[in-house]
């Protein structure tokens, strides 16, 4: 093996060592964000708990949660984190069409949610039930409001990452990207457990 060839494989090992060095930092940032968003919720769920009986005269969560509507956007984002899964595998793989056909998936999932909870949030203000009405619906607001807001911004990432992925392939940095939004994702689908259990069953009883 000649020199010249010698030093230019190992300058492309050490190019590709490094990006996957620099790959490895941007999820553990990733990870270091999603402990400041675990703060952000825990304030906001501990803001709806203290002020979630105070309805001032007005309707109570069990009077307003329909929950057969909550269930199924419920089990849209949990089909969405499934599918997430799949176009995980499918990117590792190298198999970009898979990864595609997965990620529209679960972008569609993703958007049953935020449609479904759009209707809740119209329906809610159309009968006099929005915000202003009291400190448990302004709390209530808040917080499926602030989830409804990431889950938004989830999509618009996936769209950025399916139009880069169509463009350039499953390059090193689009399976960083495709990392950190996995986990962002399936962050996202924890954290609605958490509301659906305490926000609409407990709020339901």
């Amino acid at each position: 093996m000649s020199t010249t060839h010698m030093n230019t494989h190992g300058a492309h090992d050490a190019a590709h060592d490094e990006h996957h060095d620099t790959g490895g930092n941007t999820v553990f940032g990733f990870w270091l964000y999603l402990m400041t968003d675990c703060l952000l919720f825990a304030s906001v769920f501990a803001t709806y708990a203290v002020l979630f009986m105070n309805t001032a005269g007005g309707v109570s969560g069990k009077e307003i949660f329909e929950l057969e509507l909550i269930l199924a956007g419920t089990a849209a984002l949990l089909i969405s984190s499934i599918t997430f899964g799949f176009a995980m595998i499918c990117a590792h793989r190298k198999n970009r069409a898979g990864t595609l056909m997965w990620l529209v998936a679960t972008f569609i999932f993703g958007g049953i949610f935020i449609a479904l909870e759009l209707y809740e949030f119209n329906h809610l203000i159309h009968n006099g039930n929005g915000p202003q009405a009291s400190a448990f619906l302004s709390a209530f607001f808040s917080l499926v409001g602030l989830h409804g807001l990431h889950v938004t911004a989830g999509l618009i990432w996936m769209i950025i990452l399916f139009v880069e992925i169509v463009m350039t392939g499953l390059t090193g940095r689009a399976l960083t990207r495709l990392a950190c939004l996995s986990l962002f994702w399936h962050f996202l689908d924890i954290i609605w457990i958490c509301v659906f259990t305490v926000v609409y069953l407990m709020g339901a009883i």
